[in-house]
């Protein structure tokens, strides 16, 4: 397979599903370029963690892949330009992008409020839309692309403690089918991955435990499970794969969760 350079957003944590992305991508062949916001890291219970983003640096090189990585605030307008740009400028132009950063807090109905539905809108909607925009209009014209969202499951049952995540995130999924038959005349290929509970280290032992309840092989998922699908949509055998939502979920029961 031909070298080929790989987006990836939200890259920060040592147990993170974007990490094992990035590693599962770099040693399918791809350059990775991928952003970070440890801001972000900082205000949520798990807190960033010292030296994460070198060290991630140095797996991707030992695989003997090219890298390169930006801090950036995806709410800002200008935040793709300045990814694809710097990606262009360090490794050539992207063929490949994993839109993986997510904004997340809990929201029920009766907490939700405007300014936890922007922050979750800017994220999770505006900004990826903006990304997808800015990667299609520079992807050369003779090279096959490939566009990968990471899902949440939410059209599959509810999530009534994360109602503002829920909504945003469906608004990806709803792009990826949109956009599937209009990219498709150009070699472009977008799906989505739903990865399920994963044990990045957000969860609290007892949610751990309730979710592998609800697990009928008694297991959450890890983030290597998801990045073996993502790589898999990112290469050429999956040139015929496009406008899916794919829940890799292990069989986990949502209704037996929350009922």
């Amino acid at each position: 397979m031909k070298k080929r350079v790989a987006i990836v957003t939200g890259v920060s944590r040592l147990r993170g599903i974007g990490r094992s992305i990035c590693l599962a991508l770099a040693a399918q062949g791809h350059d990775i370029c991928f952003s970070y916001f440890q801001a972000y890291d900082n205000d949520m219970p798990w807190g960033a963690e010292p030296n994460s983003i070198e060290i991630i640096s140095q797996e991707i090189r030992d695989i003997g892949a090219r890298c390169c990585h930006l801090e950036m605030d995806l709410r800002k307008t200008d935040a793709a330009m300045h990814i694809l740009d710097l990606a262009e400028k360090k490794l050539g132009p992207a063929s490949t992008l994993i839109n993986n950063a997510t904004y997340s807090t809990a929201s029920s109905i009766k907490s939700i409020n405007g300014p936890m539905l922007d922050q979750h809108y800017e994220v999770n909607v505006r900004a990826n839309v903006l990304l997808t925009q800015a990667f299609i209009k520079r992807i050369a014209a003779n090279q096959a692309g490939r566009i990968i969202n990471i899902s949440s499951g939410q059209s599959l049952g509810p999530m009534p403690e994360e109602l503002a995540y829920a909504m945003t995130k469906n608004a990806i999924d709803h792009m990826t089918q949109a956009l599937a038959t209009t990219l498709a005349a150009s070699g472009i290929t977008i799906n989505s991955v739903n990865p399920g509970p994963t044990d990045t280290g957000w969860m609290t032992a007892e949610l751990a435990d309730q979710l592998k309840e609800a697990s009928p092989n008694g297991r959450i998922g890890q983030p290597e499970d998801a990045a073996k699908i993502v790589a898999f949509l990112a290469s050429e055998e999956a040139a015929w794969i496009t406008g899916q939502i794919i829940h890799s979920e292990g069989g986990f029961d949502r209704y037996k969760r929350w009922g």
